[in-house]
């Protein structure tokens, strides 16, 4: 990862920030009226063509805009977000959510998918190693902007019900990170465009091992999503204890 400065470090996450809020691209001088940057929109311009020579924005017309590349969302989701945390009154609704179905393996991750789903307006997955894929929020997707174009949703949708090819893409996934995010060329052939993907990978007392996540655009609200799926994985495990 190249070395950035400061004032680099900032552009890059307000503007990171504004396009997950946006869906739109960022000009230099959106960053200086919204943002606290200390800087001139020239001297903001000048930075973002630093940026996007060093491979962290692109430009996608002619605009002045710039959005976002992979790499630039990899480093803003492992070294700039801060997670917003689960408060305790809305963990103990999610476990409710699920608390009348706990003892009935299936139904369970069935309706904890869908809790999923809910809670970050996304696409939620859930596998299991002996081959069972749950899904829920197919509808969260058509409330996106990069969905509205058919050939990316219709992309998304017909490898999401097929098992090995997310297996697939999972076993790629070798290190023992708690969180994995992957954005772009790691979804693999099928799956080149918009897309982002949050896991993590759970395992129960009783052997039974799997992954749950949720897909999205590349600009999911990471800070929300990241813990929330964290949680997701680590109710499964501590629900799993009385199967």
């Amino acid at each position: 990862m190249h070395d950035l400065t400061q004032r680099q470090v900032e552009i890059l996450r307000n503007l990171i920030e504004e396009y997950i809020n946006t869906a739109e691209a960022v000009g230099s001088e959106t960053l200086e009226k919204k943002h606290n940057l200390s800087a001139s929109p020239a001297t903001i311009r000048n930075e973002m063509v630093k940026l996007a020579e060093l491979g962290y924005l692109k430009q996608q017309h002619t605009s002045a805009g710039r959005v976002p590349t992979s790499q630039a969302m990899k480093f803003y989701v492992k070294q700039l977000m801060k997670e917003k945390e689960l408060s305790v009154a809305e963990e103990v609704g999610l476990k409710e959510n699920v608390w009348d179905v706990r003892d009935k393996e299936q139904i369970f991750l069935k309706q904890l998918t869908k809790n999923l789903a809910d809670k970050t307006k996304s696409l939620a997955i859930t596998t299991t190693d002996d081959g069972n894929v749950f899904c829920a929020g197919y509808a969260n997707i058509f409330d996106v902007p990069e969905f509205f174009d058919i050939d990316v949703t219709k992309s998304l949708f017909s490898v999401i019900d097929e098992f090995e090819y997310i297996k697939d893409i999972f076993s790629h996934v070798l290190d023992d990170e708690e969180i994995h995010v992957l954005i772009g060329e790691e979804l693999g052939p099928r799956l080149q465009g918009p897309y982002g993907f949050v896991f993590t990978r759970y395992q129960t007392p009783m052997r039974l091992s799997g992954e749950i996540g949720v897909v999205g655009p590349t600009r999911l609200d990471y800070t929300n999503v990241v813990p929330t799926v964290r949680y997701f994985g680590g109710l499964i495990e501590e629900i799993a204890k009385g199967w």
